[in-house]
């Protein structure tokens, strides 16, 4: 069975981190939450969440896939926080497939891992992550490397790294079942 984890530091995007853990977890891939200070971790919107494990006393290596949240100052605290890099740089330097979205392209920058690769950011961050080529996608990928824009793409970006790690059918089953088919049919802004 496939493992991914999503590190979690107080100011993250409920809407990036959650979507992500329900739709990997619909898709059958075990996915833990991951604080990088006490079990209790608070959103930038003021919603606590109780990660399944804390940093310090999870094992990395048994993961396929590490998944970035965005969100202010979440973003911030990731990419600060110097065992969060090493764990970046651990997850690239075995060609394990990394996710970064809306401002966590900033961890991925500092850890010095996207040079030359097609990257997308939130637009408030975009220059702050350099060495990169810039596109303006839904989901990025390149190489081992997925990254998306923000709250509004989270559902999408999920979907891509349940298709990276083998279960493109399960995407789209999920796709279907959780309506954006009929969504992305309809002008709900009319």
């Amino acid at each position: 069975m496939k493992k991914a984890v999503v590190i979690l530091a107080d100011g993250f995007e409920e809407i990036e981190a959650l979507s992500v853990v329900d739709v990997l977890r619909r898709g059958g891939v075990v996915c833990d939450m991951c604080s990088i200070a006490g079990r209790n971790v608070t959103g930038s919107h003021g919603i606590k969440v109780t990660s399944d494990t804390v940093f310090k006393d999870t094992d990395f290596q048994g993961y396929d896939v590490l998944v970035l949240p965005g969100g202010m100052p979440g973003a911030s605290n990731l990419r600060d926080n110097d065992d969060v890099i090493e764990a970046v740089k651990m997850f690239e330097s075995s060609g394990k497939i990394i996710g970064a979205i809306c401002a966590a392209p900033i961890v991925l920058y500092k850890a010095g891992i996207i040079n030359g690769k097609d990257v997308t950011s939130h637009p408030s961050v975009q220059n702050q992550i350099k060495e990169c080529r810039y596109v303006e996608e839904i989901v990025a990928e390149d190489g081992n490397i997925i990254t998306s824009r923000g709250p509004a793409t989270a559902i999408y970006f999920a979907l891509a790294i349940l298709k990276r790690l083998g279960l493109g059918d399960k995407a789209v089953e999920l796709k279907k079942g959780m309506m954006l088919n009929f969504v992305e049919q309809k002008d709900v802004m009319k």
